[in-house]
């Protein structure tokens, strides 16, 4: 009988430890996996990523060099947020693929530039030259509208961020427009007249907006970059956190010193 009460005592014990293995983890709960792309975004990540395991957050950053990886890897869930977009690239992407991304808070702006190899202003451009631009359409319509800004195009009127280069009506010295992958505009620099450039590829590439570009955008530009995740997290507590640590002044200190004004808080 002794015997049976111990083996029950055993059985008993291992069913409890194995009960109290089998509660869910709550780490999980106090964990992001964020997408970013490589750059300035990367940077302010780090800087947010530090801070924010001060408070309990534990950030797992992802790096990427393009923008069509961090919209599909977060809709798939492989991500909890990414930060590296605008609003209305997020609105064409949704759009064109489907799915329901939706921005949670502003992070910064990001001036776009004309820059060259050849030529110190727009207006030298001559006849025929070549200009590259993005062919994702958001980012397109944003370089046209800095080109007409600049008094070397005029767009259709009242076309705004729709623009494509079917919507330039008046181009005096015949640009020839080349559409290109974002990241290649700045091997395409010695092939082309004037290149209009993501700030974020610039300064990865060791350039410095304020300085290199023969034409920049206002700071004032509407062009902010957003924390974006999916409608199910909208009320998650660990990116209510994050948003809090990112728009911390630490966080703004940090933008404003580490730039000196080539990308802008926009918080």
């Amino acid at each position: 009988m002794k015997r049976i009460c111990l083996v029950l005592t055993v059985i008993l014990l291992v069913f409890t430890v194995i009960g109290c293995g089998a509660k869910p983890t709550t780490s999980g709960e106090s964990s992001l996996k964020i997408g970013v792309t490589g750059g300035p975004h990367e940077q302010v990540a780090k800087k947010v990523q530090e801070l924010a395991a001060e408070e309990g957050l534990s950030i797992e950053l992802v790096v990427f060099n393009e923008y069509i990886q961090p919209n599909i890897q977060l809709f798939e869930k492989q991500l909890d947020v990414n930060i590296f977009q605008h609003e209305p690239y997020l609105i064409q992407f949704n759009a064109d693929r489907n799915m329901d991304l939706i921005t949670i808070a502003p992070t910064v702006n990001f001036p776009m530039g004309i820059y060259s190899n050849k030529i110190s202003s727009p207006t030298e451009l001559q006849n025929g030259d070549k200009v590259a631009v993005p062919n994702d359409a958001t980012n397109q319509a944003r370089a046209l509208i800095l080109l007409e800004t600049s008094g070397v195009i005029k767009l259709k009127e009242g076309i705004g961020t729709a623009a494509t280069v079917r919507d330039i009506v008046d181009n005096p010295k015949e640009l020839k427009i080349v559409e290109l992958e974002a990241p290649m505009l700045i091997r395409a620099l010695p092939d082309v007249a004037v290149g209009v450039i993501n700030t974020n590829f610039i300064i990865e590439a060791g350039m410095n907006p304020v300085r290199d570009s023969i034409f920049i955008e206002d700071k004032n530009s509407p062009w902010v970059n957003y924390i974006v995740t999916r409608p199910e997290l909208k009320e998650d507590e660990r990116i209510k956190k994050l948003v809090e640590v990112y728009h911390s002044d630490e966080v703004r200190r940090f933008i404003e010193n580490t730039f000196q004004g080539s990308i802008v808080p926009a918080f």
